[in-house]
């Protein structure tokens, strides 16, 4: 992989060095808010000579002759714009980029208004948005933190940089919620390939679908799904960066493209490297001094045993915008990963310290997308993952340790050791959970006309398991049991567009199969012989679900969707994970939702030099089978002992409403605002309770501000403020109406601020940027009361190369 991604990176630089310089325009077409414009209309007036922009709103006019000419660029529903530029011998490459403003237009009594593809993802009917990462790439952010500015969205994450991270859509939360890297299971990845390691400027934007998912992912989600959509690598760039900060975090990251205009040979490759101590203070009623007459001293201190790595990249070869494919591309995926292992699922008064895991993924992916393919209105994709992923479970060492660092003293004031040789009760162990996976996601749409489209979509996921440890015996390791799941999901979706397009419909229906082959070699009943031990389910279900949209005025549209949703068992479910100190369950059931959204939308709102935008969605779902964990749970927290996922008995509802404000002024001022609340209950002990460890009440604001021309001419300075407040929830059921003591079970209300700037130089190839996170040192809490990291400062150099 190293010599593979060093060859291409040395082959973008010699191709792009010896490329011809006569005669070529290029540059790019945005909104007034810098999202891409794709086929827009580039004409050099008096040649009969033009082009498309496209889909990152890119553009290159080639062998365009000496002098001057007039350049007109249009988009519908954004106007005209007009530029006069001048081919010289000294000057033979000029770059033009151009923004449009939108606008309404009236074409024979139509209104036509133009939309981004953010706009017209949230107005299809889904309870959607749709995130932009091009100012969050320059800055010391993660994806993640992107997706927790998003209304609805709520970021579950069990400490620092690299720890367990859960998704929350409206209150679900888990793998309620599916996530996809360009539509493919991010699970095939393995944890070493995740939206912890994924730098903001590898995505083009990132799409939400709350409790409503749409036929052409495919998902088997009850609370909705997250697609990372990455860029395709139709134009020349490169894009370098490094950010560092407290904790001793280091995050760098390496992605580039090269297209060779008259062939359309595309060569895409990426990297990243992540690096963090997470030694951030923590405290709490957990976190204690154990002197060795026993006694505990609540304390402060540092973690000490959380560190994470991640290494990985992506390189892939093929071809853009040709007769026979938009997109053909083969590759390779490979990632690495260690991480220090604290403490368990709960925070415990002993910590561990020599526990780790080390994770590591080979993977060789293929995409091929083309319109009209074969026929007009024929679209076909298929995107395809196959490889091999390989976790290891280190945990030998025996010695006791205190919150404070060190030994752990007994009565007889030596230093005590753990009887079962390891941090975890469960003995020591070097297991290696070694998987073949793969995943193949298949669509064909047919657009009979402007207002009919069927779409014929198909995904199959599977995961081929072998268990061993090197602290057992030969001969038990010759026991050792292998695992295997497999999902096939398969969706048939009709879009309709009505009244002159104002009445969107997707309706859809989704059919899904779950294998699971579990074989245990176990010894005969008179212990003479050794026999497999087979477990196997077979299982099949069917879900529908419609979204619809109605624009009642070019300002106003009104939305709703509903599914019958299913949720398939994760292979962690169903086969356990000795990493994450779960237990097996084989025999566990999916769980289904009725979900229902109905909102609206209004704006853009245009006056003069201000724009308002808001929308918001009234949201219920009802959830049976519910897959948890028991509600005994919490019980565990003073042990090191081992969870099971299961099948929880009593139905539970979720019922809300979401809102969402942008307001900007004459594209320098920007802010957003949202909240969430809604209430998640269930039957625990015979009364009706909110679902433990699940956050009812959120709300982000956001404010940016831009300087142009600030101390140099064309730089451009950015400020950003960010605020996240989340109410106060418990982590586990009351005992009953009239307890007292509950409160150690609440986790607080919390309020962080978050502060950023970044600076683009003259000629926009170099960005700096400055963040500081939780300005105020705020304690901040999320799964289980585990306490995240306090303030801290990070400083990211980004460096930028377009259109070489």
């Amino acid at each position: 992989m190293k010599h593979l991604f060093t060859l291409s990176l040395f082959f973008i630089f010699i191709t792009a060095y010896g490329q011809d310089t006569s005669g070529t325009l290029t540059g790019s077409v945005t909104d007034v808010n810098g999202e891409a414009l794709p086929f827009a209309s580039i004409v050099i007036t008096g040649l009969n000579k033009g082009v498309l922009s496209n889909n990152d709103g890119f553009y290159t006019i080639t062998k365009v002759p000496e002098g001057k000419h007039k350049l007109v660029v249009s988009f519908i529903g954004y106007g005209t714009r007009s530029k006069t530029i001048e081919i010289k011998e000294e000057n033979r490459n000029v770059q033009i980029n151009f923004q449009l403003k939108e606008t309404v237009e009236n074409l024979d009594g139509v209104t036509v208004k133009g939309k981004t593809h953010k706009t017209a993802l949230e107005t299809k009917g889904f309870s959607a948005n749709s995130i932009e990462t091009k100012e969050a790439a320059l800055r010391s952010i993660q994806t993640n933190e992107l997706l927790n500015t998003t209304v609805g969205v709520k970021i579950r994450q069990n400490g620092g940089l690299g720890s367990n991270v859960e998704y929350s859509l409206n209150g679900l939360s888990g793998s309620s919620v599916s996530i996809f890297i360009d539509g493919i299971p991010i699970s095939i990845y393995g944890s070493s390939f995740n939206l912890n390691s994924i730098p903001p400027s590898m995505i083009k934007n990132i799409e939400v679908y709350k409790g409503v998912v749409p036929g052409h992912l495919s998902s088997d989600a009850i609370g909705g799904a997250i697609n990372i959509v990455l860029h395709e690598g139709g134009k020349n760039n490169l894009n370098a960066s490094i950010s560092y900060g407290s904790l001793n975090t280091l995050q760098t990251n390496l992605n580039g493209a090269y297209r060779a205009e008259k062939s359309g040979f595309t060569l895409k490759a990426s990297a990243f490297h992540n690096y963090s101590d997470n030694d951030y203070k923590i405290s709490g009623r957990t976190i204690v001094d154990i002197a060795p007459n026993g006694v505990q001293t609540p304390i402060v201190t540092r973690r000490f045993n959380d560190a994470y790595r991640s290494t990985g990249g992506m390189a892939q070869v093929g071809f853009t915008n040709v007769s026979w494919a938009d997109q053909f591309f083969i590759g390779v995926t490979a990632s690495d990963e260690y991480n220090e292992v604290q403490h368990g699922t709960f925070v415990t008064v002993s910590p561990y310290k020599g526990r780790f895991l080390e994770s590591d993924a080979l993977l060789a992916n293929l995409t091929y997308q083309k319109k009209n393919f074969l026929v007009k209105g024929l679209d076909i994709n298929v995107t395809g993952v196959y490889g091999k992923r390989n976790r290891i479970i280190n945990d030998t060492v025996a010695e006791a340790y205190t919150w404070a660092g060190t030994r752990l003293i007994g009565f007889d004031g030596e230093p005590l050791e753990y009887a079962w040789g390891s941090q975890n009760e469960n003995g020591p162990t070097l297991a290696k959970i070694a998987r073949d996976v793969s995943s193949i996601r298949s669509g064909l749409s047919y657009t009979f006309n402007d207002h009919h489209k069927v779409l014929l979509n198909h995904v199959y996921s599977g995961v081929d398991r072998e268990d061993s440890d090197e602290m057992i015996s030969l001969l038990e390791n010759t026991f050792q049991q292998t695992s295997d799941l497999y999902k096939h999901i398969v969706s048939l979706s009709y879009e309709l567009n009505a009244f002159d397009e104002k009445l969107k419909l997707n309706a859809f229906g989704k059919h899904y199969i779950q294998k699971v082959l579990n074989t245990q070699p176990v010894f005969n009943e008179d212990n003479t012989a050794v026999i497999d031990e087979v477990y196997q389910s077979d299982k099949d279900y069917t879900g529908y679900g419609f979204a619809a949209s109605y624009v009642v005025t070019p300002t106003i549209t009104l939305l709703t969707s509903a599914e019958k949703a299913i949720r398939l068992p994760s292979e962690s479910e169903v086969f356990g994970d000795a990493g994450d100190n779960l237990l097996p369950n084989l025999t566990i059931q999916p769980e289904t939702s009725n979900n229902i959204n109905i909102g609206f939308r209004l704006g853009k709102f245009n006056l003069k030099k201000h724009g308002i935008t808001l929308s918001t969605n009234f949201f219920a779902r009802n959830i049976e089978n519910r897959i948890g964990l028991p509600a005994n749970a919490d019980g565990l927290r003073e042990s090191d002992e081992f969870i099971q996922y299961t099948n929880l008995e009593n139905t539970a509802e979720s019922k809300g409403f979401e809102a969402e404000l942008f307001y900007s002024y004459d594209n320098n001022l920007g802010f957003n605002f949202n909240i969430s609340r809604m209430n998640l209950t269930t039957v625990n002990s015979g009364v009706e309770a909110n679902v433990p460890n699940a956050p009812l009440f959120t709300m982000n604001a956001g404010l940016r501000y831009t300087f142009k021309d600030f101390i140099q001419s064309k730089s451009t300075l950015n400020l950003f403020y960010n605020t996240y407040y989340t109410d106060e929830f418990a982590f586990k059921f009351a005992a009953g109406t009239n307890t007292t003591g509950e409160e150690v079970f609440l986790i607080p209300e919390q309020i962080s601020h978050d502060f950023g700037l970044s600076y683009t130089f003259p000629k926009n190839n170099f960005v700096l940027s400055f963040d500081v996170k939780n300005i105020f040192d705020q304690a901040i809490y999320d799964n289980l009361s585990v306490q995240k990291p306090g303030r801290a400062f990070y400083l990211k150099l980004n460096y930028i190369i377009n259109n070489f």
